[in-house]
């Protein structure tokens, strides 16, 4: 029996994606869970057009993703942090403060979530961070941390 999953679905498929499967299986737990519907002709036509209402949208933000980028890759970001005598860093630089960094040196609200840090901070010098768009999207970034 041929169904069209609604929602993503371990081991069988994507969203909008037509897979064949047992019967039972479609009738007794995947349609009554809404995680599928049954393939009619209709339902074909619907899922084609929102497949296509999907591909525009990730080529867009795909697009905006490749913008960000560049601007990002352009120049290091800056990053402040209270220092001592030796050049030793208090604490560490964390995401928050390269989020923070980015907001205000290129105008990109970017979640502090989808940052990480190489290698740990300690001390004033250049390092990288990764930044994680989502759908496969990583770009690694260089910040510099000097002195306050």
């Amino acid at each position: 029996m041929q169904v069209i999953l609604i929602k993503d679905i371990d081991n069988l498929g994507a969203a909008q994606e037509v897979v064949n499967v047992r019967p039972g299986y479609a009738r007794n737990y995947l349609i009554p869970h809404k995680f599928a519907i049954e393939a009619s002709s209709s339902n074909l036509k619907i899922a084609g057009e929102k497949g296509k209402v999907k591909a525009k949208k990730e080529a867009a933000l795909l697009s905006e993703i490749t913008k960000v980028t560049d601007v990002l890759k352009a120049s290091p970001i800056t990053v402040g942090a209270k220092t001592g005598t030796s050049g030793k860093i208090f604490g560490s630089v964390t995401p928050i403060q390269i989020a923070r960094a980015i907001r205000e040196q290129k105008g990109y609200e970017i979640d502090r979530k989808r940052i990480s840090i190489v290698e740990e901070v300690k001390e004033l010098g250049t390092y990288k961070a990764t930044i994680d768009f989502g759908n496969s999207n990583i770009i690694e970034i260089d910040f510099e941390v000097v002195g306050e």
